[in-house]
């Protein structure tokens, strides 16, 4: 069978969509031959009574022709009447409380669910590997993922196989039975999965198996609807508005591993976004406006950015969002007129007496306090360590460790973490294991504080921000879905859920200083 071709394939950035909407049943997981036993059993069982009475002739359910054309990807009850019209048979519709096997369309349908759920418990879940993988992929780069399926049994299948983490939103038969929906192929379940994500349908794409949910994807005008072919019908799926088709997800992978274009290059691309809105510049200071250095210590700001800063404050708000405690970070910046994050935003002042603080962490002082301890009686003897107590958080270097002492790094931090009894949780970077309150808060949510009490939230405003690590993701998270603009500090391609890249703290530099010519890059 033949795949999809390289050149198209890679043309597909499936990371730079805002949005992934997911079927279930043959995308996901392996249940469609479940279902397709099922319904076998199910219309088998009724034909051979119906052929007794009326001496018509068995003509038995075929999975292979039956299954795709006339149920496959449809809400239960369409299912029935829709295989049952292809046989000339038309019953009362019945409602959704009949008994399983009545005969009415209903009752047809919920012996089918019945049998299903045995089926189910019996045979467990089957998932597809390169599917979850996809998925997974594609959070990591900061894409929001949704399942939609016809089935009612959604949820109880997500369960069962574990996948439920992997979705913002799921839209299923029961959600289509009470809103009320229409079901596949019309896109009424797609388009409702797009907006409680809060996402237009272009900036969507779409992977379905059926034949009917492919037709319900190109009918909601999603930028990309891609269909999977398990059943042998590559021409069909086409046919109904597949853009592309694979055989496994497996050949989309690269294509979740989000190379992001260059943000100078797309120098005028990104002024148009900015027309008539005020730039908000919101930094990290390690790796983004200086070197990654082996100590912190020789982070030194240079004067050229010093300078570029300065001028760039003159005429937007900047601010500088650290993992560093806030004092040393406004010492080695050193511009009075910039606003200062530190500790990943716990602790942040800036001018006209800006004073903002998480009151709940100052409650896990004694526990940084006593994981500091820990962590220097544990690992202090380690040649190349460096522990560094900030004010909220520990940070564990081991950029000049040897190899066969980042194990027992690795495991002495998590004793630590076990033994603070929940309050500390591990993140990482690089290079680097930090420890930090277990609260629910991020870079993300320092953003999103900072730009309220600075009355910098209108639609008038655009945020960038510019980090080149792991703890920046949740910045570039909260500016996904046109809230602002998100730039990656990296020398080579990466997932990442930011918009753009920029290769190094010079390109940074250079990229300030371009915008500071953009019309509208005033405050």
């Amino acid at each position: 069978m033949m795949k999809t071709p390289d050149s198209i394939r890679q043309g597909i950035d499936l990371a730079s969509f805002s949005a992934g909407i997911f079927d279930l049943d043959g995308v996901l997981t392996r249940t469609a031959s479940v279902h397709c036993a099922a319904w076998k059993q199910l219309f088998d069982d009724y034909l051979q009574r119906r052929a007794a009475t009326s001496g018509e002739k068995f003509q038995p359910f075929d999975c292979e022709s039956d299954y795709p054309r006339f149920v496959d990807g449809k809400p239960r009850y369409q299912g029935v009447q829709s295989f049952l019209a292809s046989r000339s048979i038309s019953l009362d519709h019945g409602t959704p409380t009949d008994a399983p096997g009545l005969e009415t369309v209903c009752g047809l349908g919920n012996l089918k669910d019945e049998l299903f759920g045995k089926r189910l418990a019996e045979d467990g879940v089957e998932v597809f590997d390169s599917s979850v993988a996809l998925v997974q992929r594609l959070r990591d780069a900061g894409v929001n993922t949704a399942l939609v399926s016809s089935s009612k049994n959604a949820s109880a299948v997500l369960e069962a196989a574990d996948l439920g983490h992997l979705f913002d939103v799921c839209v299923d038969g029961n959600d289509i039975d009470r809103l009320p929906l229409k079901g596949k192929p019309n896109p009424d379940a797609f388009l409702h999965a797009a907006h409680l994500l809060g996402v237009p349908p272009n900036r969507t794409f779409a992977i379905e198996d059926a034949l009917s949910g492919v037709e319900a994807a190109r009918a909601a005008d999603f930028g990309l609807v891609v269909g999977v072919d398990r059943a042998g019908q590559r021409d069909a799926l086409l046919a109904h508005g597949a853009d592309i088709v694979v055989d496994d997800l497996d050949e989309l992978l690269t294509s979740a591993a989000s190379t992001l274009p260059d943000a100078l290059a797309r120098h005028d691309e990104i002024a148009g976004w900015l027309a008539g809105k005020r730039p908000v510049v919101f930094l990290d200071y390690d790796g983004t406006l200086t070197p990654i250095v082996d100590r912190p210590e020789l982070a030194v700001l240079s004067d050229e950015m010093r300078g570029m800063l300065l001028k760039v404050a003159e005429r937007m708000t900047v601010a500088i969002i650290s993992g560093r405690d806030r004092a040393d970070v406004e010492r080695l910046v050193g511009i009075d007129s910039l606003v200062y994050a530190g500790s990943h935003g716990f602790d942040i002042a800036g001018p006209d007496g800006l004073q903002l603080q998480l009151d709940q962490a100052e409650e896990f002082l004694p526990a940084l306090d006593r994981a500091e301890a820990e962590l220097q009686q544990a690992l202090s003897g380690i040649d190349g360590i460096l522990i560094e107590r900030k004010r909220y958080a520990i940070a564990v270097h081991y950029r000049l460790v040897a190899a066969e002492d980042l194990e027992t790094i690795d495991h002495g931090v998590d004793e630590v973490i076990e033994a603070s009894e929940s309050m500390l949780r591990r993140t990482g970077g690089k290079k680097i294991f930090e420890l930090r309150p277990r609260l629910p808060w991020d870079k993300g949510k320092a953003l999103g504080w900072l730009l309220e009490a600075l009355e910098l939230e209108g639609e008038d405003s655009l945020p960038l921000y510019f980090g080149d690590d792991e703890t920046d993701e949740d910045a570039f998270k909260f500016l996904r879905n046109g809230q602002g603009i998100g730039f990656l500090v990296a020398d080579s391609p990466q997932p990442s859920a930011a918009h753009y890249r920029l290769e190094d703290p010079r390109a940074v530099g250079r990229f300030l200083c371009r915008l500071c010519t953009v019309n509208g890059a005033t405050t």
